[in-house]
Formats: structure tokens, sequence, C-alpha cells
């Protein structure tokens, strides 16, 4: 090893120390601004992030690890695709239904942030919970969400929470609506759903990224009126399991 590949290695390794300090003593923002740069670090940055994957606790739904799954997931290189195969292609969240649907579509798109695709298929998913009827007419009734288990629910929303840093999901808005009176005219435009009284267009209109407003995804239909948000906003699940 030369002198200059030594001093390399030191620095690294100095550079690991300090993020490593950072990230224990650090924010759950803290940490998600800190995952690029392990990750620049190459090796010894892949190293931590897969450990700390490993030893974080499996049953907590959290942002973190779900963004330091989507990062390794991207990444590609021979050590992380092969961490992913033996993790699992689930990701972080488990994927469970009392209806018995299959949420590793959505939950693969979500990975990849593939937003617009996403939030078309979580359309057809909420149909799908409704039942067949929902499905073949493309949209649900309010009586039908208060029908929706409160397990699949959980399992939409946290996909959608956990793959976009928090700031996405049904719990989101529902934070936002609750913090604006439970007024829908005052809850559009802040979600970017309407501007200047007009409804925001679909689909060009929308932003299909980290760079919307929070709260912006998934969409719901409101040209029917409120209902069927309000239903959901209503549902059980954001109580029993703590998305106040």
């Amino acid at each position: 090893m030369t002198d200059q590949q030594a001093a390399t290695l030191n620095n690294t390794n100095d550079q690991l120390s300090s993020l490593t300090n950072q990230w224990v003593n650090g924010s759950e923002k803290d940490r998600l601004s800190l995952i690029p740069q392990l990750i620049a670090l190459g090796e010894l940055g892949l190293d931590f992030l897969i450990t700390f994957l490993q030893s974080s606790e499996l049953s907590r739904v959290n942002v973190v690890r779900g963004k330091v799954y989507q990062t390794l997931y991207q990444v590609k290189s021979p050590k992380t695709q092969e961490f992913i195969q033996n993790y699992g292609l689930a990701g972080v969240i488990p994927l469970k239904s009392e209806r018995n649907i299959d949420y590793q579509p959505l939950n693969q798109l979500l990975i990849e942030q593939d937003f617009q695709e996403a939030d078309t298929l979580t359309r057809y998913l909420l149909c799908e919970l409704a039942g067949e009827g929902a499905v073949q007419r493309k949209w649900v009734y309010f009586t039908e969400v208060e029908q929706f288990p409160v397990t699949d629910l959980y399992t939409l929303n946290s996909l959608w929470w956990v793959y976009s840093e928090g700031k996405f999901g049904f719990s989101v808005q529902r934070k936002l609506w609750l913090s604006v009176g439970k007024d829908f005219t005052k809850l559009w435009p802040k979600i970017g759903w309407k501007k200047e009284n007009n409804w925001t267009q679909f689909p060009n209109q929308f932003t299909w990224n980290l760079s919307a407003p929070v709260g912006h995804l998934p969409l719901l239909n409101q040209l029917r009126g409120v209902r069927v948000t309000a239903s959901l906003f209503a549902h059980p699940v954001w109580t029993e399991n703590n998305w106040e």
C-alpha cells in the first residue's frame, strides 16, 4: 500500500467515524441526510447501512429504515444486490392483508419511487378492498371505505409513508386536514390539489416526486365530493395505530 493509499484509507475511516457518531446521536431527519454521505464512502458506508438494517427492529414502521433499504436497492452493486436478495424483496414493511391482496407490486413501485404508477395502482387497490362492484365501476362509495380492514389500510399507508421519507400517505393528509380544522377547502391548496380555485389537472399538473407539497400523494378523486375522503380520515386505523 502506498502512502497516498494509506492516507486515503485513514481519511475514509475518519469520515466514517464522524458520520457514525452523528448517526448515533442524530435525529431521524439527521439520519436521512447522512445516508448519501455514507453511500459516498463506498464499501465502508455500505457495510454500515447494511449492519444498521440487519440490526434494527423489524416490527417498527420507520422512514429511516425505508430510506436505507431504498438506497441499498438503488445502488445495485454485487454487495447490495446480494444483501437485498437475502433480506427480502418485500423491503421493510410487512405486506399484511385480511383480503388476500398482494401488495408487493405497490411495494416495488414505491421502493423505486415511481410515484405516478404507484398512485394509479393504489386507486385500484382501494377498489379491490371495496369489492367487485367498486372494481367494475372504478371508484368506491364512502360506506365501502368504512368497511376497509385496519390491517390493509395500515399496510397501504405504511408503504406510502415509509418510502416517501414521511412526506406522502393518507395519514399525512389526515394530519394536515386536522391542522386546518377539518376544512377541506383549506386542505386542497395546502397539498397542491387546487390553486386559485382551480383543481390541479391530472396527470401533468401533479408532481410525481419528493419535491411535491407534503401530503400531495396518493390522490383521491374529489369531483364527487368529500364523503369518501372524510370516511377514510375517520377510519379507526389512525387511532388504533398511533398515526395521530
